[in-house]
Parts: structure tokens; sequence; C-alpha cells
């Protein structure tokens, strides 16, 4: 199992997510501090992630860059216990972040070379899976330790040696492919098809035949405007949700991660049913049902907080549902990216989330903070709504 490096990397992040932005605003941080350090990572990572994604396709050397990825997480996390500083905090922040994108698209080109193309969806939707458990370990942990009160120091020393331990079990269990073929002969596929139905609406047209047939299927620049939409969206919510579940609910910081605890096993279901049941044919259908269930959950949400019942039960059992939906979306989104993204530009996968995430990391701490949360929330069911339209148009 090459991907167990990923479980403890993911353990760490999952205890790391929540945790981070608690321990800022403990120490004399606001939302819009979260907001400026998430939105300048996440702008700084766009151009990390096409450079990542472009050496690695380049150099075919994809274990190279996920050590790089692991081994300088757990140097940062380590140099975060030697500061109580805002600045450097933030500042720590972000180098890691955008070190952390390295391995993002060599773990996607290694899935997609190592299973054939039928295979793409049951290989990510488990190694997705395997890493979600990874994240909601770390939420486990972060209920376990802060109910027992654990330092800032420990819990970070714990971040940094979970991600140390992915380093060392990726050095011994990762090889890169001996061949890299998968994703050509792919493309070599889809544009004999092409050709092929070109001839063919031609020759229909040359015999006096109509048709209403479109040579190109969807757009590709509908789906990465959707792709972008949905990081927005997702980025908006998930953003400022920890302080909404500290303050407005008056929640202890042990239910903000049992609520957390809660989303993410709502995405393990998620990644291990489309294990079993996701198809290629399948992708786009998916893509659209869960971009319009995302939108609906959190109008549902915005009416419990409306008629003032927005209690920790449906609030859970909402981000549970959320966490679901993502979990399916994720992995049609991401096989049908492989599909269609030529080799070398594989980092522009991350760069069209990395940009929804980009913005939705400033938006959604601004919006909160200055206007509240009951104006976020119909935001952020609004570009959910767009994010699915965009991808109606898509390929």
């Amino acid at each position: 199992m090459w991907q167990i490096g990923f479980f403890f990397h993911e353990v760490a992040f999952g205890l790391f997510s929540v945790f981070f932005t608690l321990y800022i605003i403990s120490i004399g941080g606001s939302l819009l501090s979260i907001g400026v350090m998430s939105s300048t990572a996440l702008l700084l990572s766009i151009p990390a992630s096409f450079f990542w994604g472009y050496v690695c396709d380049k150099t075919k050397h994809y274990k190279f860059y996920i050590l790089v990825s692991f081994l300088s997480c757990s140097i940062i996390l380590y140099l975060l216990t030697t500061t109580s500083s805002i600045l450097i905090l933030i500042a720590l922040y972000v180098i890691m972040d955008v070190l952390h994108v390295a391995h993002e698209p060599s773990k996607n080109i290694l899935i997609a070379e190592l299973y054939s193309r039928e295979e793409w969806e049951k290989s990510y939707a488990i190694y997705e899976g395997l890493t979600e458990i990874g994240w909601l370990t770390g939420l486990l942990s972060g209920v376990f330790l802060s109910f027992f009160e654990f330092s800032t120091k420990t819990i970070l020393m714990i971040c940094s040696g979970l991600n140390f331990l992915a380093f060392l079990t990726s050095i011994i269990l990762i090889t890169d492919p001996f061949l890299v073929f998968e994703r050509t002969f792919l493309r070599i596929e889809r544009v004999a098809d092409l050709t092929y139905r070109g001839i063919a609406i031609a020759a229909r047209t040359l015999d006096g035949f109509s048709t209403n047939k479109e040579l190109m299927e969807g757009n590709i620049y509908a789906f990465c405007g959707g792709l972008v939409l949905f990081s927005l969206a997702t980025s908006t919510l998930f953003t400022p949700l920890p302080i909404f579940l500290s303050k407005d609910l008056s929640l202890s910081t042990s239910m903000v991660f049992t609520i957390y605890v809660l989303n993410s096993s709502g995405g393990v279901i998620g990644y291990f049913l489309a294990s079993s049941r996701a198809r290629y044919q399948e992708g786009r259908m998916i893509i659209l049902k869960t971009t319009l269930l995302r939108s609906i959950l959190i109008f549902i949400l915005e009416v419990l907080i409306v008629v003032n019942i927005y209690t920790v039960i449906s609030t859970s059992l909402i981000l549970a549902l959320m966490g679901f939906a993502y979990a399916l979306y994720h992995i049609c989104v991401l096989s049908l990216s492989m599909e269609i993204i030529p080799q070398g530009k594989v980092g522009l996968f991350n760069v069209f989330i990395g940009l929804g995430q980009a913005i939705g990391a400033y938006l959604g701490p601004f919006i909160a903070q200055n206007y509240g949360f009951i104006h976020l929330f119909p935001l952020v069911a609004i570009i959910f709504l767009l994010a699915h339209v965009s991808f109606r148009f898509s390929p």
C-alpha cells in the first residue's frame, strides 16, 4: 500500500486544520487575520501548483516531490512551536502551504498511470477514502487532545512527527512507474473519436441528411469555471466555520472537532461508496447532483438560522451530508480532469481549485466579521448553484 504515507500526512493535517484556526484567535488574531493568512497562502499556491505539476511530469520523478512536501511540512510544523508572533506564524503557514501542494499533482499522476481509465474512479475513491480516514483520525485526536487540554507545542509536535512518519514510509513504499503512457493513450483515443465523429457528420451532410450532432461535447472553460466556483463556495463557508461553531453556537473546542468528525465521516462513506458504485459514464451526472445538493443544504441551514433552531444536531447532520456530497464530487471531477488536462499541465487542476479557495478564504471571514453568518450562508448557496449551472455545459 504505497498510500500509507498519505494516511499519516492527513492525520496530521486533520488535527492541524481546526486547531490552528482556533489557536490564532486565542492569541489575539481576528477573522480577518485568518482570511489574510489563508488567502495569501492559497494565492501563492496557485503558481506553485502549476510549477510542481509541470516539473514532476517533465522529470517523471513523482516520488521526489511527494517527499519534498512531507519533509518540508514536518520541518515547518516544528518551527511553529518556536514562536507565538501572529505575523511569524502566518508567514510560516504561507511557506508551508506552497511546499505542501508539491505532492498533489504527483499523487494524481501516480494513480492515473498505475491504473487503467476504467479503474480511475475506483482507484481515486480508494485513495481518497483512505486519506479521509486519516483526516478523520486527526479530528478525533483533536477531540481527545483538546478535552485533556494538551499544550499548543505538544499538538504541533505531534503534527510534525506524523508528517515525518509520512516522509519515512513514503521513502520505502513509493516507486515511480516504469512507463508513463496511460494518459497519452487516452488522449489518442479522444482524438480518434473526435475525428470519427467529424467524418461521420461531414458524410451525412454531403449525403443530404441533416444532423444536429455537435463535434465537441461540452466546454472545457465551463468545467474550469465550475471547479473555481465550487472551491470558492467551499472555502467561503469552511474558512470561518470553526468560529461560527465556537462563537455563534457557543461550542467548546472538543465539540467543534466533533462536528468536523461528522463532516469527515460523511466524506469517508462517500469515498467508499464511490469506490464500488462510481462509473466513468456516470461522472458528469454525479457532479451535477452533488453541486445542487450542496446548494440546497446551505439554504436549509440558512432557514434554520432565521427561525432560530440552528441546533448542534441539525448543523452536524447538514455538514455530514455536505461531506458525503463532496466525496462523490471530488472523485468525479478529479477523474475527468486527468482525462482532459494535457501532460505537463496537470497542476492546472489544483490551480483552478486554489484560485477559488484563495478568494473564498478571504471573502468568508470578511463577510462573517462585517455582516454576520446570516448573510454568508445564502451567498455560499448561490455560488454552489452557479457551479451547478457551469458544470451543465462542461465536457
